[in-house]
């Protein structure tokens, strides 16, 4: 097979799956490691694909200028098969009584979505800076008979439909909750990041209101980049994730102490 025919096959593998793995694709190519690490880095060279750790992703995925911020509606077209896997596996962690918070994005939303539909993960209480999220909830709170309550923080809205800004940050100083759910715009060896610094500052009001921190975050969030740091790796307890995150990526979450709960496992490790 000639190069251009495997960054032809490359290119088309990322535009419909949004990422790849080289593993994957050496297997399915047929070809070395080394091979596919070069066809990679000249898609990447050709501005058609990002290089990352272990693959490559999307050029425009979400991982284009640390400034760009895509709407709630097109995020929530990228990689749904894993979102709605990570959001039923994160489902399973909540627990009856607990209080949980809940940020702005795609996959939370489904995760609400899922709190939605299940009667058994009540009495809960959900704190949310979402709209998608909060509209969800409500509607199942009527039937739930006063067993979900919803607690949505005011603020300045985003494109990505977040609550944010000193009101926000200033309802949550006020607030404890058992977990943070937690959806990011990017993560990587720095930290979790998104384009909005208004957005940040509220993510970490949500941090700090929390006893633990659940990140939900596909394989194609891994190497994208944001402007603002949310936090460190270090901050965050679980990374639920899909069996699509590159190996190298696996080994710097398990180094700065993040348990992986992905849709193969049952439950986190103990940190």
């Amino acid at each position: 097979m000639l190069a251009s025919q495997r960054q032809d096959r490359i290119l088309a593998e990322v535009r419909a799956r949004g990422a790849v793995r080289v593993a994957d694709l050496v297997e399915q190519l047929d070809v070395s490691e080394m091979t596919v690490r070069r066809d990679i880095t000249e898609l990447d060279r050709a501005g058609l694909v990002r290089r990352v750790h272990g693959g490559a992703v999307a050029a425009d995925g979400g991982a284009g200028r640390p400034t760009d911020e895509p709407g709630f509606a097109e995020k929530s077209t990228w990689a749904t098969a894993e979102k709605r896997d990570i959001a039923a596996l994160a489902a399973r962690t909540i627990e009856p009584g607990q209080a949980v918070a809940l940020s702005a994005g795609s996959t939370v939303h489904l995760l609400a979505q899922q709190i939605a539909a299940d009667p058994a993960l009540r009495p809960l209480t959900v704190v949310t800076n979402s709209l998608p999220v909060a509209r969800t909830l409500h509607e199942a709170a009527g039937a739930a008979g006063g067993a979900l309550d919803v607690i949505l923080t005011g603020g300045s809205r985003t494109p990505s439909d977040a609550l944010v800004g000193p009101v926000a940050d200033t309802a949550l100083a006020t607030l404890r909750v058992d977990r943070l759910f937690l959806g990011v715009h990017g993560l990587d060896e720095s930290g979790l990041m998104t384009p909005n610094l208004a957005e940040a500052a509220t993510d970490r009001a949500l941090l700090r209101c929390a006893a633990a921190v659940t990140v939900l975050a596909d394989h194609t969030k891994w190497g994208v980049v944001g402007l603002a740091r949310i936090a460190s790796l270090e901050e965050v307890d679980v990374v639920v994730t899909d069996a699509g995150l590159p190996e190298p990526a696996r080994a710097v979450l398990a180094d700065s102490g993040c348990a992986l709960l992905t849709p193969t496992d049952h439950q986190p490790e103990e940190r």
